[in-house]
C-alpha cells in the first residue's frame, strides 16, 4: 500500500491509498472553494447521559446529485469532484458537512472504489483488503487526535438507509468521547468479569454462538454469526478468533483472510430476498475498544473489548422495511419478526458455489 496525503482547496485533508507503490499523486484542486465554516456542538442530555451533536450546516449537504456530477467520482476534463485526480484505488478525505468538526472530533469520507455503478461486494480481494488497511491506518492516525476517544468505521448502502450518494463509499466518525452502545458493552463485560471470576463476556459469547445453530461462516481466523437476541431482521456479527481490541491488534492472518470472509458475506446479503429483488440496503458497523479512559467501567481495560463488525439490513422482506416505530424509538425495546435461527439458515442456503 502507498500512501499520498494532500490537500483540497478549502484546506481539508485528502489522502490516497494506491495498490502500486509507483502511483504519484500530484493533482491539484483547481474548483474555488471557500473555506470549510463547520456549527458542530456536542450537547449532553441530562436525563439519558448521552450526548447529541448539532450541525445545522449539514441542512446545505449534497442530496441525490445525477450520476455525471457524484462528487465522489474521479475529477475528469471540464467535471472537478471532491477527488482531483482521474482515478483513483481508495480515497479517504474530510467530510464537507462533518457532524463533528474540531473540539467535538472529525468526520471522513472513505470511498472504496472509482467506479461509481459499483459496490463493496464487486470489489475484489485484493481492493478490500486496501479497504480494511485504509480503515486501520485511519484508525491509527485518528486515535492520536487530542480530542478523539473513539474511531469509528461503518458504511451505509442504499436510500432506504438514508444514503444520498450513490458512490460506493463509508465514513469514519472519530467521537470526542466513548459512544453510549461502546458504553452499554463495556458495562456489561465489568459485570460479567466480576460475576464469573475474570471470565471474558465477548469470549463466551462467541464460544456459545459457534455452538449453537447461528453460525453462518466460519474461516480459519473469522466467525461469522447471527447473535442470539437479533435486533434486526437479517444481522451478522463478525469476529476475528483471536480477541483484539482494534483493527490495529489484527494479525496478518486474520488481516489476509478478512476480504474473502467478508466479501462472501456481503455477496450472500445481496442474495437474501432473491435475484430479482434490487440490492440489499445494509449498515456495516466496526466496533472497537475506545482509546479514551476507562475509569467508570471498574476492572476492564481496552484489552477486554473484542474487535467486531456488525452488518444488518433493515428490510425484513420482499417489499418490506423494518421501521423503529413507538417500541423501538420510544423505548429502545426492538421486536423482531425474523427468528434468528430462521435468518441464519437463509444466509447459509444462499451461500455462493
Amino acid at each position: 500500500m502507498k500512501k499520498t496525503s494532500t490537500r483540497l482547496a478549502d484546506g481539508r485533508e485528502l489522502i490516497y491509498y494506491d495498490l502500486g507503490d509507483d502511483t504519484v499523486r500530484d493533482a491539484v484542486d483547481r474548483r474555488p472553494l471557500d473555506a470549510t465554516v463547520t456549527t458542530s456542538e456536542i450537547r449532553h442530555d441530562a436525563l439519558l447521559g448521552d450526548a447529541v451533536a448539532v450541525a445545522s450546516h449539514r441542512q446545505g449537504r449534497t442530496y441525490h446529485p445525477p450520476a455525471d456530477q457524484c462528487p465522489l467520482c474521479p475529477s475528469e476534463g471540464g467535471r472537478l469532484s471532491e477527488i482531483p485526480d482521474s482515478s483513483y484505488d481508495v480515497v479517504v478525505f474530510e467530510n464537507r458537512f462533518p457532524s463533528l468538526a474540531g473540539d467535538s472530533g472529525r468526520c471522513e469520507v472513505v470511498c472504496f472504489t472509482s467506479d461509481h455503478d459499483a459496490s463493496f461486494a464487486a470489489l475484489s480481494e485484493r481492493q478490500a483488503r486496501l479497504v480494511l488497511d485504509a480503515w486501520t491506518d485511519r484508525t491509527s492516525e485518528l486515535s492520536h487526535l487530542p480530542s478523539v476517544e473513539q474511531v469509528f468505521c461503518f458504511e451505509n448502502r442504499g436510500a432506504e438507509i438514508g444514503v444520498t450518494l450513490q458512490h460506493p463509499h463509508g465514513q469514519i466518525y472519530a467521537y470526542p468521547f466513548t459512544t453510549p452502545r461502546t458504553a452499554l458493552m463495556l458495562r456489561q463485560v465489568a459485570t460479567h468479569k466480576e460475576a464469573t471470576g475474570g471470565e471474558n463476556l465477548f469470549d463466551a459469547v462467541v464460544a456459545r454462538e459457534r455452538a449453537d445453530e447461528r453460525v453462518v461462516l466460519e474461516g480459519e481466523h473469522w466467525v461469522a454469526f447471527v447473535p442470539y437476541a437479533a435486533h434486526w431482521p437479517y444481522e451478522v456479527h463478525l469476529y476475528p478468533r483471536r480477541r483484539v481490541p482494534d483493527l490495529l491488534a489484527l494479525d496478518e492472518a486474520a488481516r489476509a483472510e478478512f476480504p474473502q470472509v467478508y466479501l462472501e458475506l456481503l455477496r450472500r446479503f445481496d442474495r437474501i430476498f432473491g435475484e430479482n429483488e434490487p440490492p440489499t440496503p445494509y449498515i456495516a458497523a466496526w466496533h472497537q475498544a475506545p482509546f479514551g479512559p476507562l475509569e467508570d467501567f471498574e476492572g476492564v481495560t481496552r484489552d477486554d473489548f473484542a474487535l467486531h463488525l456488525e452488518l444488518f439490513t433493515i428490510r425484513r422482506t420482499s417489499g418490506k422495511l423494518k421501521f423503529l416505530a413507538g417500541s423501538e424509538s420510544g423505548m429502545n425495546v426492538f421486536i423482531n419478526d425474523v427468528p434468528p435461527e430462521r435468518a441464519a439458515e437463509r444466509l447459509r442456503e444462499v451461500a455462493s458455489s
